[in-house]
């Protein structure tokens, strides 16, 4: 299977604070691919630097088998962060048009997909109102809907489930399924287990180092429990990280 990102050594220090420590994966085509770990583990911080808004203090990235960042990738990408980045004083709708067009979207293609994704994420009925009058969960849907739009080859989801219901939850997972099956890839950090359950692969992380990488099963098997929730909070403990093979080195073969 083809690599769509390629994480070589990446660290990352905020003054003498160390967030990512020589973290290296490689993150296939096509699959859905969890970060999970605790808050403060990293996660975040290596997704910036993927989306380009944080510069590495050493290692580098690859998106598509290109440097990143830049423009031609920006542009394949859909990136959900965890605040809300919309336009307060645009309604939905215009908030969803004034992306649209960024990433090159006009016309009836533009409508259709606004009018797709409006549907998907339940705000069909409230697209005309200001976003500032949105619940959070609304505004949740609504990132969603603007990292949707342009159907990016690179799907890049912070923590993209909070504050929406489990029956909302469960239809945009199975939109996330459809679309790696369509060939998109799919990157998402959760808390979840049972949404780290339903990824292709996960990476465990803690204190910015990457534990281990494998399915869910088969990081049930290493850690030696019964659950997957188990196995997380075994890892995160750091009760595997002395008997763990190297998983830097083991996830970028």
């Amino acid at each position: 299977m083809s690599t769509a990102v390629s994480i070589n050594s990446v660290s990352m220090c905020y003054g003498k604070k160390q967030a990512l420590r020589e973290v290296s994966l490689n993150i296939p085509e096509a699959s859905i691919f969890a970060l999970i770990g605790p808050s403060g583990c990293g996660k975040t911080t290596l997704v910036k630097i993927l989306m380009g808004l944080l510069k590495p203090t050493a290692g580098s990235v690859n998106i598509f088998g290109e440097g990143a960042p830049n423009c031609a990738n920006a542009r394949q990408t859909g990136y959900m962060a965890q605040a809300a980045a919309l336009y307060p004083l645009l309604t939905g709708r215009e908030n969803l048009e004034f992306f649209g067009k960024l990433y090159g979207l006009r016309g009836q293609q533009l409508k259709e997909r606004i009018g797709a994704m409006a549907q998907l994420v339940r705000l069909s009925e409230d697209l005309d109102t200001q976003t500032q009058n949105y619940s959070g969960g609304m505004l949740q849907r609504l990132s969603l809907a603007v990292a949707l739009l342009h159907t990016p080859r690179l799907l890049v989801l912070d923590e993209p489930t909070v504050g929406i219901d489990p029956l909302l939850r469960s239809e945009i997972w199975k939109e996330l399924r459809s679309l790696a099956t369509a060939g998109i890839t799919v990157l998402i950090t959760t808390h979840v287990m049972d949404e780290a359950e339903k990824c292709d692969q996960l990476a465990m992380m803690r204190a910015g180092q990457v534990l281990a990488v494998g399915s869910a099963s088969e990081l049930i098997k290493r850690a030696g429990t019964s659950t997957f929730e188990q196995a997380f909070i075994k890892f995160a403990s750091g009760e595997e990280a002395v008997s763990s093979p190297d998983v830097n080195q083991e996830a970028a073969k």
